[in-house]
Order: structure tokens, then sequence, then C-alpha cells
């Protein structure tokens, strides 16, 4: 089968399409004709070593996919040949087949095709389940999400919007304040263009209810400082690279919550009820996943780059049906 392979720690070039055995079923193990495959930040750091976790080389990328079951482990009775699946794992999905534990695999929702269901996977399930069951947004809340153009900002604008809320998306270019304005943001604001404190005052001058950062960097501490008092600030991750540093007087002085988002932090009857409610929007059309670009799987390391300069509107898919 045809793979992408990390051979070695480095910038996206490294990785490179091979030919390589069709991976082994394991107990409780589900295989996957792979459809198409999302691209995220994090598979960037993998293949440069900067994660919080490290995959001895050589390794094949890839954290998200979609596709069709086509064999399954003696005793795995939730899925059966033929079924459409989405699948999330820490690598691997950047490859015409992969075999995962059952556990790591849902339906697809019907009414995407495999490059939608690819798309709506981890982006989706981290805005929504940090917007529902971290940031309690509710109807009426005024919300503000930076990095409002990538994967997981877009996903939050659409779903705050869904939720109620009134949105505030920070990008850093017109195509991706474009993005978010179709999905439902209500102010807009270039963080290139001037100073973001300022700026978040004129589009939220009674302070934000919470604030969604996926981003950190220079762009944390005026977000912060946006909230009205009791307001929740929610960190998913440091997309700009830069861990930021919060005077911790501005928590006291404000009276604001300052949060993280993991999976296993939602208690199991919220991410159940977060699950339902998220596959009901998808399955509506109220929320659907915005594809910005798409590559064959040959052209893997340029849909790396692509993610990794900050370009991304919305996901980057890799059709892995596509010679080229």
């Amino acid at each position: 089968m045809r793979a992408a392979v990390c051979p070695r720690y480095g910038p996206p070039e490294v990785v490179r399409v091979e030919e390589l055995p069709v991976p082994e079923l394991g107990p409780d193990q589900v295989r996957v004709r792979v459809g198409a495959a999302a691209v995220n930040f994090p598979d960037v750091l993998l293949v440069a070593d900067r994660y919080q976790a490290t995959v001895p080389v050589p390794f094949v990328p890839g954290s998200e996919f979609a596709g069709v079951v086509t064999e399954t482990a003696d005793g795995v009775t939730d899925f059966a040949v033929g079924d459409r699946v989405v699948g999330t794992g820490m690598h691997g999905a950047f490859a015409e087949e992969v075999c995962v534990d059952a556990s790591c695999l849902q339906r697809a929702v019907e009414r995407l095709d495999d490059r939608g269901a690819a798309a709506s996977g981890v982006a989706h399930r981290t805005a929504f389940h940090a917007l529902r069951s971290v940031a309690r947004v509710s109807t009426g809340d005024d919300v503000v999400v930076l990095g409002a153009g990538g994967g997981v900002g877009l996903a939050a604008v659409q779903i705050a919007a869904a939720l109620g809320a009134r949105v505030t998306a920070v990008a850093s270019s017109s195509e991706k304040l474009d993005a978010a304005a179709r999905y439902g943001a209500h102010h807009l604001v270039d963080h290139t263009a001037g100073p973001l404190r300022a700026a978040l005052r004129d589009a939220v001058p009674d302070g934000a209810d919470a604030v969604l950062d996926p981003v950190g960097g220079d762009l944390s501490e005026p977000a912060l400082r946006a909230l009205r008092r009791g307001g929740r600030f929610v960190t998913i991750g440091f997309a700009s690279g830069a861990i930021p540093r919060i005077p911790l007087n501005l928590v006291l002085v404000k009276g604001v919550q300052i949060l993280g988002f993991a999976f296993q932090d939602v208690p199991p009857e919220e991410f159940a009820r977060n699950e339902s409610e998220l596959g009901e929007l998808l399955a509506s059309g109220a929320v659907t996943p915005h594809i910005g670009a798409v590559y064959p799987l040959v052209e893997v390391a340029a849909a790396l780059r692509h993610v990794a300069e900050g370009r991304a509107v919305g996901k980057v898919v890799l059709d892995v049906s596509r010679v080229r």
C-alpha cells in the first residue's frame, strides 16, 4: 500500500510517500480503507519532534481519517465490513489502509463524503466540547474566538453561533475573516491591523463571556483582558508556537477563570451529550466542515507545509484515493 513516511525528524519536506506492507490486524481492531485524511498542526509538530509526545521514526503521520471498513477482528461487534467510519489516533492516517482499535472509530455522518467526514472529527469535537463543557457557552453569550480561520477556530465560530452566541472572530487575513463571517461571526477583527486590545474593546465594549484560544502567543493576554468579570478563558493549544506568560493579577482583579481543555477532563455524561448534540448539528447541516485545500497523498509534504505556515482556512485534507 502507499503511505506517507517520516523517516527522520525535521520539516514537512522530510515526509515522503513509499510502498509499505499492509498493516496486520490486531485484537479488537478494525481495518479501514482510507478515503481521505485531515492534516492537523500536531502532525507537523510530530514530524518535527516538537510535540508533547514523541513517535519513534520511521512512522506514518496523520491523526484523522475517513473511509470504509474492510475487515474486523474476532469479537468486534460495533462495526461491520462496508461501514463508513471516521477515526482518530496519534499517527498512521496518511496511508491507503489503517488498522485501529474499534474504540477509535465512529460512524461517519451520512451526508458527508470522505473529505467532509475526515474534516469533521478532531477540530469540531474539540471546539464543541470546549465551548459546551468548559466555556459553558449559552444563548446570548459574547464569545471571542482566536485563530478563527483555522481548523479548530472556524469550527468554534460555527458551533458558538449554532449555540446562540454572538461571535467575535479574530484572525490574520481577510480570507480567514470572510470565512468566519460566512459561518456566523458577528464581529471580525484582523489582529495584524492594529492593537488587538483596542479592537476587542470596540467589538465587545461590555466584555466577553468567553474566549477560546487555540493560538497562544501575543494574542492571549489582550483577549484575556477583553473578558467581563466572571468570564472564562479556555486555552486549547499554541498554534503560534509560543506559550504566553499571563500576568496573574488580571485573574485576581477581573475575577475571571483560566481553563485548559482536554477530552479526558469532560465528565462522561457530558461527553456523551456533547457527542450526540454535535452529531445532530453535523447531520442536519447546521454545522459543516470548511475544507480550504485538498491535496493528493503524493503531495503530503506540501499539505503539511500549508498547515505549518498558518495558511490553512478551515481544514486541509489529503485525498488518499487520488493518485495525483
